[in-house]
């Protein structure tokens, strides 16, 4: 009998789990390998070419968010 009970209450907390968010977590992990690769890059870039590449993204990325905010008015 109490094989069964642990059997019934092993089951039903089994029922509770759920993969809700995960969805989010793969997004930030992707978000976080892609921040790596593009920071990477960056440095890459500059100690070839000087400091014009890295220079160029950092501006281009600044301007497009400062504009994420002048667009929805």
């Amino acid at each position: 009998m109490g094989y069964r009970l642990m059997g019934l209450v092993h089951a039903q907390l089994l029922a509770l789990r759920s993969d809700r968010g995960q969805g989010t977590v793969e997004y930030v992990g992707l978000m976080l390998v892609l921040a790596v690769i593009l920071g990477a890059v960056v440095k890459v870039a500059g100690d070839v070419n000087g400091e014009e590449i890295p220079k160029a993204i950092v501006t281009k990325l600044k301007e497009t968010i400062s504009s994420v905010g002048a667009n929805a008015k």
